[in-house]
């Protein structure tokens, strides 16, 4: 059974999250390449048990119970090459890294370098108030408990 529900997943399973830097309105051509990708990843030829979540058409997780079969270098290293070929594809960028993932008081998501985010921050548009996501979560209990919480409680305060 290498493909899960994500629901299924334990809390306790590694997760990546790939964050979009524009909105995905038509996510189906992303998450059936991923999900074919899903269909056959293995490790050392050992099916993992691995699913995958999508939010606010922006934010893409995949996570692997690591309980059943852990993942390898090489098949981490096969879902970054199937994410750059989604991206290419799709005209999103899902792999920079150095990026914060932020929600306006207005509802609207915004992925911008982390410089520009201290500039607003000391611009006073981003404050310890001002929702951030946790795009380096690592475990699917991240992803359901805390993903977005307030930049003062993250990361992100570092920034502010």
């Amino acid at each position: 059974m290498p493909r899960a529900d994500f629901a299924s997943l334990p809390d306790r399973a590694r997760l990546w999250v790939f964050a979009a830097d524009r909105p995905v309105a038509d996510a189906a051509p992303i998450l059936s390449a991923v999900d074919a990708h899903l269909a056959q990843w293995a490790a050392h030829g050992v099916p993992l048990v691995c699913a995958r979540d999508w939010r606010d058409e922006r934010f893409l997780a995949i996570a692997v119970d690591e309980a059943a079969t852990g993942a390898s270098g090489c098949s981490i290293d096969g879902l970054f090459r199937t994410i750059g070929r989604v991206q290419s594809q799709s005209g999103a960028d899902f792999l920079s890294s150095g990026r914060v993932a932020w929600r306006d008081p207005h509802g609207s998501i915004h992925v911008t370098p982390r410089a520009d985010f201290e500039t607003l921050a000391t611009a006073g548009t981003v404050t310890a108030a001002t929702p951030v996501f946790g795009t380096m979560a690592e475990t699917v209990g991240a992803w359901r408990s805390s993903f977005e919480r307030p930049a003062g409680e993250s990361w992100a305060s570092m920034l502010l």
